[in-house]
């Protein structure tokens, strides 16, 4: 991420499009807005569009405006978003969905700087920096016909890849202070923390939704916390799986943490005895730290392929190194 906000700072003084590329929730509209105010265009309009939520038989007249007469119902002349932009920046979010009769006018419009309200023979010369945003794969819509190559090239002068959260874990305990810390405010309830089970459910939680569910989940734990502390039964119910709730939960951490969905019944294991297997009484914890041991020794002490196997960012890596005091092979 600190390599992403560099380069954001570094497109934000040009004038170039952006296309932005990310699974839903993980920010894409907060970078385009901070490309907008790091930029000349800061005092300008930054003018956000939801692409896909626009109806198909609406989205020219929307974007590009109308005159008078040019369809049922238009009663006067109507300045599009893409005008409302002049000066600032237009925001083109899911620009994936945008439909291809569309796609012909946009183009004309960021080669030209021009615009042609819908129904009028006028052109007028706008002033506007694009930033577009997509989960698609639009190298792949390109191949089958759904996005014109031209556009995709004319946007993609700049491209910006946003990783899921799952994929920098280590951010995770940042972004959820600053969303307790927000919703805490807020909600009137200065001074609310993390407990540690509630903190560990977060940090090993995938988050499909990504930076998004976050919040959402910070804001659901504020709204029904009693204490001072957000417990994990506080946290909603896909994050308290029984699962993932290591052994030291408290009684209050425990009560009434059913999964939102019912699981079928593992396996009925072999029985040992702790005579024949020590390991049969072991805690959580003993069990991770020596298959942590276990695997730093298979890779020889690298830390960033172990990591890789383990599933967990380095940063988690040594984090759980200092916890269980485990040092890398060779030190």
């Amino acid at each position: 991420m600190q390599r992403i906000f560099r380069l954001v700072s570094k497109v934000a003084r040009t004038d170039s499009t952006v296309l932005l590329i990310g699974e839903s929730g993980t920010g894409k509209e907060l970078v385009a807005r901070s490309i907008h105010l790091q930029s000349r265009r800061s005092q300008g309009p930054f003018v956000p569009v939801n692409v896909g939520a626009l109806p198909e038989s609406l989205i020219e007249s929307e974007l590009f405006g109308s005159v008078r007469g040019a369809f049922t119902g238009a009663s006067g002349d109507r300045a599009g978003l893409v005008e409302e932009a002049d000066g600032g920046t237009l925001f083109l979010d899911e620009i994936g969905d945008m439909p291809i009769q569309t796609q012909v006018k946009l183009l004309r419009t960021l080669e030209n700087n021009e615009v042609r309200r819908l129904g009028d023979n006028a052109t007028r010369v706008v002033d506007v920096r694009v930033v577009a945003a997509t989960h698609r794969d639009l190298q792949r819509e390109v191949a089958a016909g759904r996005f014109r190559e031209d556009l995709y090239y004319r946007l993609n002068v700049v491209q910006i890849d946003l990783p899921p959260l799952r994929e920098r874990r280590e951010d995770i305990g940042l972004l959820a202070s600053f969303f307790l810390d927000r919703a805490s405010k807020q909600a009137e309830r200065d001074g609310l923390e993390f407990s540690p089970e509630a903190a560990a459910l977060l940090e090993r939680y995938d988050y499909p939704g990504n930076v998004r569910e976050l919040e959402n989940a910070i804001e659901h734990a504020v709204a029904v916390a009693e204490g001072p502390k957000i417990l994990a039964i506080d946290l909603p119910a896909v994050f308290r799986a029984p699962r993932l709730l290591p052994k030291e939960f408290g009684a209050r951490d425990t009560e009434d943490l059913s999964p939102a969905v019912s699981l079928p019944a593992p396996a009925a294991a072999p029985t040992a005895s702790p005579a024949s297997d020590p390991r049969a009484t072991w805690s959580l914890a003993e069990v991770e730290r020596e298959h942590i041991q276990r695997v730093l020794a298979l890779h020889r002490g690298n830390a960033t392929t172990a990591a890789r196997q383990l599933g967990i960012s380095r940063t988690t890596l040594w984090r759980k190194l200092r916890e269980y005091g485990l040092k890398r092979s060779g030190e």
